[in-house]
């Protein structure tokens, strides 16, 4: 199983060919691929075209969901960012520490496309697929 980021669907869905979507692509189908709640949110609030819309959220449907904060991981996230911060490092989105944690917490991998991951992929050790 393996988590993708909004980064990567939001390419794949504007169809911009990249390493990532390219994994992405392989593992459809083949690969059990998860989509947290704030992925799917993230994902489908850009879509312009009502049509659009629904296609996407068919193949999103399609996926395993998983919620991805509650009160521990909300602890946690907020521990996470914490350690960031006194390392000196700046993360610029708090829901990119939530999808990390998330992925820490469940030991799954996170597909991205994001160099926000990068520090918890060092400092958290979150596994990321490459």
């Amino acid at each position: 199983m393996v988590v993708v980021d909004s980064s990567v669907w939001v390419d794949y869905f504007n169809g911009k060919v990249t390493k990532q979507t390219d994994i992405l692509d392989s593992l459809l189908g083949h690969e059990l691929v998860v989509i947290g709640d704030i992925i799917l949110t993230e994902v489908l609030q850009g879509f312009h075209s009502d049509t659009d819309f629904r296609k996407a959220k068919r193949l999103l449907d399609s996926l395993i969901f998983r919620p991805m904060l509650g009160m521990e991981l909300a602890v946690k996230s907020a521990e996470n960012y914490r350690h960031l911060r006194k390392k000196g490092i700046s993360v610029r989105k708090t829901i990119d520490v939530v999808i990390a944690t998330f992925c820490i917490s469940t030991n799954l991998p996170l597909l991205h496309d994001d160099r926000d991951f990068e520090p918890m992929e060092k400092h958290l050790n979150l596994k990321v697929v490459k």
